[in-house]
Parts: C-alpha cells; structure tokens; sequence
C-alpha cells in the first residue's frame, strides 16, 4: 500500500506571487531568515482541504470528485491583502496575507469538504479562514525575538496586493524534505466558465 501527502489546493498566477514577493520585501529583511522560515513564493496556494495521507489507490476518485465539484462552480476573482498571524497576534506562529472571501470561494471549498467527507476523510472542525501561508515562525525564538516579530507584524503593513482569477483546483502531493516541503501537482479540474 502506498501513501501519497496530500491536499486540495488553488494555485495563484505568477503576476499575484511576484506582487507579494515585492510587498513582503520589507518583512522578511525586518525579521530575516533567523526568526521565520519564509515559504518560497512557488510554494503558495490557497488550501481549500489538506488530505494527509492517502492510497494511491484513491486517487481516481479523488480526481473524479475534484472533476465534478469544479465543473459545478464558476470561476472567480480572489482580493489579496492585508497581513496577519495565526493562531493570533500575541503568539505569532503562521505569517500570512489575507484573502477576501467572495461566495463562489465558499462554496468551492464547502462542496469540495462535503465530497471529501462523503469519500471517508476526516471532516474539518475549523471554519474556513482562507489565507496565504507566507511565513512559520521558528520554535527556536527567544521571548525577545517573539516581542521583535509582533512589533514588526505591527508596524508593516500590506495593503492591496492584487487580484487573482481562479480558474481551476488542483490536486497536489507534498513531499516533506529537510530543506522544505516540496509540491507536484497530480491532476488539475477547470472551473465552469458560465
């Protein structure tokens, strides 16, 4: 039996991840590579439904549900902006850059959790909070350090990055790897165009 890491995932165009590479400049030369290991801009998306591991032997309906959910729903727009932390801003240990939540998202990600539900995956408890992970906090900082990283998170802020069309969902296996995770997509399914 294999197992393939996986997850459900939207990915941005190029244009949207060179815009936030040139608007988190300023953060990552404030709290360098020491304090937070900065997610490579190839690596963002937009997680609709982490899977874990899975068979391989799913994967065919997991493209198949995938196929029908996308072609169900249209494509839409995404408004990035904004900067924040989970799981708050006092204890800082996911960086990330906010999203508007237009329905059509919602809806995405609300059918794509009721179809992997009905397949046998673990249901989320968590509401949808639709972010870009650009950033984990090392586990390795001092209380100081953690003071530098909320003063930073204060003071820079990010307004209005751009606008992403969303035209697809992806099927995406993660490989965990000393150096950071690395993603390949295994099976992409076009949003309607109605």
């Amino acid at each position: 039996m294999s197992l393939l890491r996986s997850f459900i995932a939207i990915e941005l165009p190029a244009q949207v991840c060179d815009a936030i590479q040139k608007q988190t400049t300023r953060l990552r030369q404030t709290l360098g590579d020491d304090l937070v290991r900065w997610i490579p801009t190839q690596n963002m998306h937009l997680t609709l439904k982490f899977l874990g591991d899975i068979n391989t032997s799913h994967l065919e309906f997991l493209k198949q549900l995938l196929a029908r959910e996308a072609d169900s729903h249209p494509q839409f727009n995404l408004q990035l902006g904004g900067l924040g932390s989970f799981p708050n801003s006092r204890k800082p240990r996911l960086l990330w850059i906010g999203i508007q939540t237009p329905t059509d998202l919602a809806s995405l990600q609300k059918s794509i959790e009721a179809g992997t539900t009905r397949l046998g995956y673990e249901q989320e408890e968590r509401a949808f909070s639709p972010h870009l992970t650009i950033g984990r906090v090392r586990q390795t900082v001092s209380p100081q350090e953690l003071q530098k990283i909320r003063t930073t998170l204060d003071t820079i802020q990010l307004g209005n990055i751009g606008i992403a069309r969303v035209d697809s969902v992806h099927l995406f296996k993660s490989e965990l790897q000393p150096s950071g995770s690395i993603y390949t997509k295994l099976f992409s399914a076009p949003l309607s165009k109605s």
